[in-house]
Order: structure tokens, then sequence, then C-alpha cells
């Protein structure tokens, strides 16, 4: 591959997903704020760069995958930021979630000094982020969409072009927020289960045949039988998108009440020290409201 690509952000997303980069050909080089993460990546071929502004003077595409949109500002618009480094012609791509705005106005920002954006948040985590089958959500430019492409194939099992800038955003919270109210309303299903006596096995193995069996029921079911949740998508991040799921819904004026009721309850187990687990682990704060635990 002759696409000189810089990665920015080596969470628990970010490292799988720059390897697959690497197994592919990928000439890639990789900035992390805790250093050693990105050292990590050397012998697999990595380049480090010791800021986003001396990566960005290295490669032709930028990408940034981080936490949050706090993180994304200072690694695009800091003292040593992506955009002291760039120049014409390049691309610079976000990949994470943070909202429509942010992502509108680092367009615009960027598309000032010559340089196309596009904002490309995907649905999945860990384990699809491992196995290259992340679905990714595309907003800007089409012609940078169609070259980024390749990058977007090794990544993701499919990609969609949404339009215009804001809008892979868009599309990202609406799915969130739909996996969110999904995985709450499982778990509530599973404690008027254990309250009135059901197995959970069982009722788990009904489920996964009935018009509501969905994948992540399946990929969510050892977790759940072993009641231990090690973060794949953490709540606190999924507590994080429903909130700016529902700015953005005042914003269009769209009734969410399921999204706003289940927001709710995300905000109070995180509060209760389960924000660093999987999402999943509404269930336990679900358990603890009933009494089973």
């Amino acid at each position: 591959m002759t696409l000189k690509l810089g990665w920015i952000g080596l969470g628990n997303m970010g490292q799988p997903m720059v390897t697959r980069l690497l197994q592919a050909g990928f000439d890639v080089t990789v900035y992390n704020r805790t250093r050693a993460k990105a050292e990590a990546f050397v012998e697999q071929g990595a380049k480090v760069a010791n800021s986003p502004q001396e990566l960005a003077e290295q490669v032709d595409t930028v990408i940034t995958m981080v936490a949050d949109g706090a993180t994304l500002e200072e690694v695009l618009y800091g003292e040593s930021g992506v955009i002291h480094g760039v120049r014409a012609g390049q691309t610079v791509i976000d990949m994470s979630t943070v909202g429509p705005e942010p992502v509108r106005f680092a367009a615009e920002a960027f598309l000032q000094r010559g340089v196309k954006f596009l904002e490309a948040p995907v649905s999945g985590s860990v384990g699809p982020a491992k196995e290259g089958t992340l679905v990714i959500l595309v907003g800007g430019e089409e012609q940078a969409y169609e070259q980024h492409k390749p990058v977007f194939d090794v990544l993701g099992k499919a990609s969609f072009h949404f339009g215009e800038s804001g809008q892979g955003a868009q599309a990202k919270l609406a799915i969130n927020l739909l996996l969110g109210v999904v995985l709450q309303g499982l778990s509530e299903a599973l404690v008027l289960g254990s309250k009135a006596g059901l197995d959970r096995e069982t009722l788990l193995r009904a489920i996964g045949v009935t018009a509501c069996a969905a994948p992540i029921v399946l990929g969510k079911t050892p977790s759940i039988l072993a009641g231990e949740y090690p973060a794949a998508f953490s709540l606190k991040h999924m507590e994080k998108d429903f909130g700016l799921a529902l700015d953005e819904a005042k914003k269009v004026e769209a009734a969410l009440p399921a999204t706003s009721a289940a927001h709710q309850t995300y905000v109070a187990a995180k509060a209760n020290g389960l924000g660093d687990q999987d999402i999943m682990a509404v269930l336990a704060h679900l358990e603890r409201m009933s009494g089973l635990k």
C-alpha cells in the first residue's frame, strides 16, 4: 500500500484496528499520549511520532480514534495538534464517537487549510475490531470516502457513506441508542425472569429462538451467565452516547422517550461504580435495584 497513514489513539479499539492495518501492509505511524502503547507497535512495523503535529507532517492521512470530544479537541487543535502539521491535499479521518457538532467544526477548520475531513465512527466493539467486522458510518466528501475505502475494507465488513459532515455521527448515535435500549430491555427481561424463579440459561436459550433474537444477545450470553462484565464497550461510553443522542434529539425535535428512560438507568449504573465495566453491566445494576444481589 502506498498511502501513508497516521493513527492517533491506541485504546481498546485503536490497538486491534492498527494491527489489522499493519497486517494488511499499510505504512502506519502511530501516536498515543501513553507512549509505551505506541512503542509496542514498532515490532509490528509501525513508526512512532512524538506528537500529533509531528505525525501529521509525516503522513498522507491522519486517523483519530479517541474516547471523547475533549480528547479529540486536544489532539486536533492543541499546542502540538494535528492542525499545526497538516498541509493542503491531506485527509483527516475521525473514527471516534463525538456527536455531529465537533465533526462539523473540524470539517470546516481543516477545509480552510485545504485538507479533506471525514468522520467515520464505527458500530462494533473490541471483538469486531479484532476480526475486521466493524460497520463504518461515514460523513464527508464522497471522493475522499472512495479514496479511503481500502482502509475501511480492512477495518470493517461494511461501510456506508451517509452524506455531508455530521451525518455519520448522527447514524452512529441512532445505532448506539438502539443498542443501549435493547440491552436494557434484555436486562429487564432477565431480572423479571429471575424474580419469577425462571432458570436464566433456559430463558436466554428461549429468547435466542424468538423474534427478539439478535446477535448481541448471543454475544453477551457467556458474560451474563458468568456474571462478569469485562469491557468490550464500556458502560460509561454508552451513557455518553445516550447523552449525545438526546442532545441531538432536542435540536431536531425528535421524541425519544425510551432513550430518555434508558439514559437515566445508565447514569445511575455509572454512579454506582459500573462505568468501566461492559455495557452489559447494566444488568448488574438492575439486579441490585431488584434485590437479586
